[in-house]
């Protein structure tokens, strides 16, 4: 006979980070993604009417926990008092210096989400609210140092500055997926060259700063 359950069933009570927490350590521990939501929620004791309060899908998650690793940069960005008084340039190195030490604290999530689980290119499905939230929030970059640097915005638009810095950061992302320095000194490096990089592009002397990057990275991608 088939039974259903009761509305009123004793449940724990959970928030969206909790249910994060539960997915990435069943990740790790299990070096596989739940199969379904039923099986996920059983697994943990959780009912799925709560589970579909926060999340409507295990892929919903999946993007979620990218948008937390952005969210939690800008809270500590936001943090910094000295923050809002920074050149473009050095704003765009502190979010990068704050996000990849963000991803370093996560790396084997992250690792394992996007190079090896062997999906490919299915893995930037993870990114798509992501990286709508990080242009949003480039795009403030520039709209606040828009005063002081009319002439140069005048060439660049805010959308093709964002699309431009969405590139950087995936060149950036899978160097340091890549990177086995100490202290991923060498992404570090790396986040400093192609920052300045772009940021010579919209003045006037980008040969020397593209002439650096390229140094860079033949030595150690081919050397």
């Amino acid at each position: 006979m088939a039974t259903t359950k009761r509305p009123n069933a004793k449940k724990k009570l959970l928030d969206d980070n909790q249910i994060i927490t539960l997915y990435m350590d069943y990740v790790l521990e299990k070096n596989k993604a739940p199969e379904n939501v039923y099986l996920f929620c059983k697994e943990h004791g959780i009912e799925e009417s709560q589970f579909y309060t926060f999340f409507g899908s295990l892929d919903a998650i999946k993007q979620e926990i990218w948008v937390k690793f952005l969210e939690n940069a800008i809270v500590t960005i936001n943090l910094e008092e000295a923050y809002a008084g920074y050149s473009e340039k050095n704003k765009m190195l502190t979010l990068y210096f704050t996000l990849f030490e963000i991803f370093t604290l996560n790396r084997s999530y992250i690792v394992y989400s996007l190079k090896e689980n062997k999906e490919g290119l299915k893995n930037l499905q993870a990114l798509k609210t992501f990286r709508k939230q990080f242009k949003d929030f480039v795009g403030s970059i520039m709209k606040n140092d828009a005063d002081e640097k009319e002439n140069r915005i005048k060439k660049v638009t805010k959308p093709v500055f964002a699309e431009g810095a969405w590139i950087q950061f995936l060149f950036i992302l899978k160097f340091w997926l890549d990177d086995t320095s100490k202290g991923f000194e060498k992404t570090d490096i790396l986040i400093e060259k192609s920052v300045n990089t772009s940021a010579d592009l919209m003045d006037t002397k980008p040969l020397e700063s593209l002439l650096d990057l390229g140094k860079f990275i033949w030595k150690e991608k081919f050397n």
